[in-house]
């Protein structure tokens, strides 16, 4: 992926609320119409489960280490945003990203009008729930994964997706932007290192009893687009409370563990070929030392960024001058945004019910005809 692109995609951030206090979570209720409070325009893809959607954002201060990629800072900002299943709306729905951060990052506000599905401080179900944590792509943030979230709530988890400031613009509270310092540096592995103590800090303020987050705690997952990807499943070889990891078109960054990783690991990418006609991805290399279950499916005819909302957004706006059509084969293949989401959410969805939930399905046993696009490369 060209400098370029990283450095100009990369601020796709949402600011979308405050954190859930006080009222534990529960039971299902039949979906309601979300009330539109914003002006129209193009409309993510519908979340498949039956709960409405809430979201509140999450301020958080690690002021037990310095910014890594802005070291004379001695603590570290994040952003994050909730998702989770909803009694009522509110009557305010809950912005895809501000104006201003689609202006500063594509020349223009149009990205600031795109619908969503949930609205902001939403009155929450009450009863404990499983956790889901995500994690964007390189120079990317956490509204790209904004339809997963959303669609993970909707049946039923606590979603929280995490910003890895200056690895993509962020903006905070107040409409300050902080810069991608990081964007025309290096993926490797100290990138991987930061994001999972950016991970661990987030569980550890989700889990805390001053959250006033009803989180099972025995139901944590990690789920992650390209390093973001890479850096879930690093995650869940280094915490202990995550029981699951989901790598959607991560390339493995650091060596591999000295142990075994015993906890489930769902590996699913577009594994498109380099120039020596080798699969992209280092998963073989991996795949050893992944001891518990797993599965590495392969969508070809996707692209790198099919597992994120990044492709649904370039099918509805004119993003050629920050996206150069010669990167499209790569980056978004031949299937549709809306189908990429489908397939997403389902494979998704499933190995989280899964794992976390102890729902048995048979579409991670193999090959489905409801998604003739996904080969199982190793069962």
């Amino acid at each position: 992926m060209s400098q370029r692109f990283v450095r100009l995609f990369a601020p796709l951030v949402a600011l979308l609320g405050l954190l859930l206090v006080g009222a534990p979570f529960a039971a299902a209720a039949p979906a309601r119409p979300v009330p539109r409070t914003a002006p129209t325009g193009p409309e993510l893809p519908a979340p498949t489960g039956g709960h409405l959607v809430g979201t509140r954002t999450l301020y958080l201060k690690d002021t037990s280490r310095p910014d890594p990629w802005k070291p004379d800072t001695g603590f570290r900002e994040l952003m994050a945003t909730l998702w989770y299943p909803a009694l009522f709306p509110s009557g305010r729905e809950a912005a895809f990203m501000s104006p201003q951060l689609s202006a500063a990052a594509f020349g223009t506000d149009a990205l600031g009008t795109v619908r969503t599905h949930a609205t902001v401080n939403a009155v929450p179900l009450p009863g404990r729930r499983p956790l889901a944590v995500l994690s964007p792509g390189f120079g990317m943030s956490r509204v790209s994964l904004t339809a997963l979230a959303e669609d993970l709530a909707s049946k039923g988890y606590l979603v929280a997706a995490l910003d890895h400031t200056y690895e993509a613009v962020v903006e905070f509270p107040g409409g300050r932007l902080e810069p991608c310092l990081n964007c025309t540096g290096q993926g490797g592995p100290e990138v991987v290192r930061s994001r999972v103590k950016d991970i661990r800090f987030l569980l550890d303020q989700l889990t805390s009893p001053r959250s006033g987050l009803q989180v099972d705690c025995s139901r944590i997952a990690v789920i992650g687009h390209a390093v973001g990807g890479t850096s879930a499943v690093e995650t869940a070889g280094e915490d202990p409370r995550v029981a699951a990891a989901v790598n959607l078109e991560g390339t493995f960054l650091t060596p591999p563990p000295a142990q075994p990783l015993g906890r489930p690991v769902l590996l699913v990418g577009a594994q498109w070929p380099t120039a020596g006609g080798t699969p992209a991805a280092n998963w073989a290399d991996r795949w050893s030392v992944l001891a518990g279950w797993k599965r590495w499916l392969s969508v070809p005819t996707a692209g790198h960024m099919s597992f994120s909302d990044a492709h649904w957004l370039y099918e509805h706006f004119d993003l050629t001058q920050v996206i150069p059509p010669v990167l499209k084969p790569a980056l978004f293949g031949t299937v549709s945004g809306e189908r990429a989401t489908a397939i997403t959410r389902a494979y998704v969805g499933a190995f989280l019910d899964q794992q976390l939930r102890g729902i048995p399905g048979a579409l991670l046993d193999g090959p489905s005809a409801a998604f003739p696009e996904v080969g199982f490369v190793q069962p």
